[in-house]
């Protein structure tokens, strides 16, 4: 009996998550005969609790087509983190019922380790209630932090934006330091682990090369040092530019600036600023700061060609594995060689990246603890390769077309379930 399939989009969103979406759809379209209506949820999880689908499964091959060129999450996404089913199995039990309303037999969610974690519950939570869920995760994380994972789809595109821009804005610098700003500091994402950070020191081709100073989650900063170094940097070469991750802490472990966050964790932003106002109130220097923000996440025009087939590669193999019958299971890319760069998909399983963290290995940071080692570039460099340039229309990249269609409702709503 032919099963439908459903996609979600998960968490904070890429540059590339859409080009795994058309790897999803394309490759769940080649297989007619299992399965029948391609579903996705509208606004990640949340959309699909309220049973918010749309049906994409005949959909125009153009529109997937545009899908690929397209930042953000093309059919939304969300933030939330489902409960423990021990503790309350409410959202659990409406997933099943869903999945069974709709005749689902493939979940397939596209996000991070969190996602993982998720995804093998709601896995577990359907095994145990006696319905066959094929429940495939697909990665996804712009932090480069998952488990079992040569590098993740989203990386290797904000690693290309982080290096053009640290190049292009020490030039900048370079340019105007002998009469206006002294100090450029770039505040890029990197809660616990430095690899958005690290990707900055790519742009650094000789000795008087920005980025001058690197700031890693993995190191707490002493800050009169780093006071110091940038002092010797101005004095030698006239200016000094700095990467600070939005993670970075202080001797005493805390971070430099946080605030409390909607989900009881801590929300991040304004380390760059904590250490403008040490530079100026203590070196006396003009200063800039810059906070890539959500423009090193969404900007299409500037991701690898790499990292857009790494995204289509795991969403293609998501299908594959779902189809080969697979349970709780993420595509992971794995490096055969550096150089020529050459890598492979397999299977690895959700519990193992669950929730998972992978720091900035410690010999990929400099002996000086303020710039990168040859074996971080070497292991980065060949992530940003290659332009995905999308198509332009009087100047502007053109914007994917959404208007899906919507699934019929099966269920009473989310609300009403007791």
């Amino acid at each position: 009996m032919k099963k439908n399939l459903i996609y979600v989009q998960s968490g904070g969103v890429s540059s590339v998550i859409n080009v795994s979406a058309a790897g999803v759809i394309e490759a769940a379209r080649e297989h007619p005969t299992k399965i029948d209506r391609i579903y996705a949820a509208a606004y990640g999880i949340k959309g699909l609790l309220n049973e918010e689908m749309y049906d994409i499964t005949d959909e125009p091959q153009d529109k997937i087509d545009e899908m690929k060129h397209a930042p953000g999450g093309i059919f939304g996404s969300c933030r939330h983190r489902m409960s423990s089913p021990k503790k309350d199995d409410r959202e659990y039990r409406r997933l099943l019922a869903l999945f069974k309303a709709h005749n689902i037999g493939y979940f397939l969610y596209n996000g991070g380790g969190g996602s993982m974690d998720a995804a093998n519950k709601i896995a577990d939570y359907c095994g145990r209630h006696h319905l066959a869920l094929c429940c495939i995760g697909v990665p996804k994380t712009i932090d480069n932090d998952l488990a079992h994972m040569d590098n993740c789809p989203g990386y290797g595109s904000v690693a290309k934006f982080t290096a053009v821009s640290t190049l292009e804005a020490g030039q900048d610098i370079a340019a105007m330091f002998s009469s206006s700003t002294k100090v450029l500091l770039m505040e890029v994402m990197g809660r616990h682990a430095g690899w958005i950070a690290a990707a900055a020191g790519l742009a650094r081709q000789h000795a008087k090369a920005p980025p001058h100073l690197i700031i890693f989650p993995e190191i707490p900063l002493n800050k009169m040092e780093l006071l110091d170094k940038i002092r010797e940097h101005v004095g030698r070469i006239g200016y000094c530019v700095v990467i600070v991750a939005e993670g970075a802490r202080g001797a005493d472990g805390d971070y430099l600036s946080a605030d409390r966050g909607k989900f009881g964790g801590t929300e991040l932003g304004g380390a760059a600023s904590v250490l403008a106002v040490l530079i100026k109130q203590l070196l006396g220097y003009k200063y800039h700061c810059v906070v890539a923000d959500y423009l090193q996440r969404s900007a299409r025009h500037l991701s690898s060609q790499v990292d857009c087939d790494h995204a289509y590669a795991v969403g293609k193999a998501a299908v594959a594995y779902a189809l080969q019958g697979k349970r709780s299971v993420m595509p992971s890319i794995v490096r055969i060689s550096s150089s020529p760069y050459r890598w492979r998909t397999e299977p690895v399983a959700l519990n193992q990246v669950a929730n998972s963290e992978r720091f900035l290995p410690a010999h990929y940071i400099g002996e000086d603890k303020y710039t990168i080692s040859e074996a971080a570039r070497e292991h980065i460099l060949p992530l940003i390769q290659g332009e995905a340039h999308p198509p332009y229309k009087d100047g502007l990249p053109l914007v994917a077309r959404r208007g899906f269609r919507r699934a019929a409702k099966k269920l009473p709503d989310w609300q009403q379930i007791s």
